[in-house]
Order: structure tokens, then C-alpha cells, then sequence
């Protein structure tokens, strides 16, 4: 029965890891590889490894998911610089322009 149990959590965390490759939309691809990191510790659990599936539960899957979720929730509230600053950059510096106009 474990041995059944070991090749389902294995297949569960396959589909995970493809899922969280192929998904287009990133807060979907994150909570699947967060998914693939949760069944990973069921398997250590499994395992007869309680310590390293704590481990796997609170670091690998909650931790990591968190971190990633807050940096991609940073990354999009982020300004974009605007197009007038841009071109002021440029027009303010002669060296880039002699640079540019090989």
C-alpha cells in the first residue's frame, strides 16, 4: 500500500511541477510549485521522516511561497519610469548620443 501511495504523491508532484511550468498566470504558478513542495513532505512523512516533512511543510512550502508571492506582489505595484524622464536621461548626457549614432 505505501509503495502505491509513493508512486501516486510522486505522480501528484510531476503534475505539480509541470503545471507550475506551463501555467500562464504567476500567483497560479507559484501555489503550484508550493503544491509540489506540500506533497513532497506527505512523501517524507510517508517515509517514516517526520522532522524533514516539518521541515519540507514550513519552509519549503509555506516560506518559499510566501517570498515568492510578496516579491511578485512588489514587483507589480512598482512605478514604471515614465517616457518624458527617459528622454531626459538622454538628451542630458552627450556621451550616450555619440554612442548611438554608429
Amino acid at each position: 500500500m505505501s509503495q502505491l501511495m509513493l508512486v501516486l504523491f510522486g505522480l501528484l508532484m510531476l503534475v505539480g511541477a509541470v503545471a507550475a511550468l506551463y501555467l500562464k498566470d504567476t500567483v497560479s504558478a507559484i501555489l503550484a510549485a508550493g503544491s509540489v513542495s506540500l506533497v513532497a513532505s506527505l512523501v517524507y512523512l510517508l517515509l517514516g521522516a517526520p522532522d524533514v516533512a516539518m521541515t519540507e511543510a514550513a519552509i519549503g512550502s509555506a516560506l518559499t511561497t510566501v517570498v515568492f508571492l510578496f516579491s511578485w506582489a512588489r514587483i507589480q505595484h512598482r512605478p514604471q519610469p515614465s517616457k518624458s524622464s527617459q528622454s531626459e536621461e538622454t538628451d542630458s548626457n552627450p556621451d550616450d548620443q555619440e554612442d548611438h549614432q554608429l
